[in-house]
């Protein structure tokens, strides 16, 4: 916590000698200034100073002004997306589901608490995944139980994030088929949030960073990555 950050936002009243400390902070910022929004939130109301539209604020966490629309609070600068938060998940280990209906992927989930309600969310990921025999694999890229970066509802056809499958033959158990994603995302809120990959085959079984025929001989064993980063609008 810097010099200048504080943890309340008295309330003066009439007859109030002020400090010479309280006169500094004021001097000194100009707006009030606190660590993160944990200990902005906590300084207002109470005894305190009353929240109201138009109350400004700096916070140390993130370098950003912000101010109070009476509903919440909006960041004016600095101007531009700026990078917060990064954290990744990584796998190397494999896993398979002959599931016929969207499943979590074990281990292929990440967690992250954005700093402001305005921020929004890259999603990256790597996934390897193969099949055994004539199936289909089917992906999709899920916030806590909301399926986003999928297709457009259609008829009866499946939404999902990527995908792909064989259509028998020589090569239908050997085959490790790389998968992108890229979406920016915008969750609109300060809690822990969890982004995840699910997966569902229309038979047989599918795979995670192994073939379906995994012969040490022959296949390749891969891994697997989702990493979420935090841009600050």
């Amino acid at each position: 916590m810097g010099a200048n950050a504080q943890t309340s936002v008295p309330l003066f009243v009439a007859n109030t000698v002020l400090t010479a400390a309280q006169q500094n902070i004021s001097a000194a910022t100009g707006v009030p200034v606190f660590a993160t929004t944990v200990t902005r939130d906590a300084a207002f109301g109470g005894s305190n100073k009353t929240l109201a539209e138009g109350q400004l604020c700096y916070l140390e966490s993130t370098d950003v002004v912000q101010y109070y629309t009476g509903a919440a609070w909006a960041t004016v600068g600095p101007g531009g997306a700026k990078f917060g938060q990064i954290v990744s998940t990584f796998l190397d280990t494999t896993f398979s589901t002959a599931s016929t209906s969207y499943t979590d992927i074990t281990g292929l989930s990440v967690s992250i608490t954005p700093t402001v309600n305005t921020s929004k969310v890259l999603v990256l990921a790597q996934i390897n995944y193969g099949y055994s025999g004539d199936i289909i694999d089917y992906l999709r890229l899920v916030r806590g139980s909301t399926s986003i970066d999928i297709g457009a509802v259609s008829g009866s056809y499946i939404l999902g994030t990527i995908g792909g499958g064989n259509g028998g033959g020589a090569n239908a158990v050997t085959a490790l088929i790389p998968g992108v994603v890229s979406y920016l995302d915008s969750p609109a809120t300060t809690s822990a949030t969890t982004y995840k990959m699910q997966m569902f085959v229309n038979s047989g079984t599918g795979y995670i960073n192994r073939t379906g025929r995994d012969n040490s001989s022959f296949d390749m064993r891969a891994a697997s990555t989702i990493t979420v980063i935090e841009v600050l609008a």
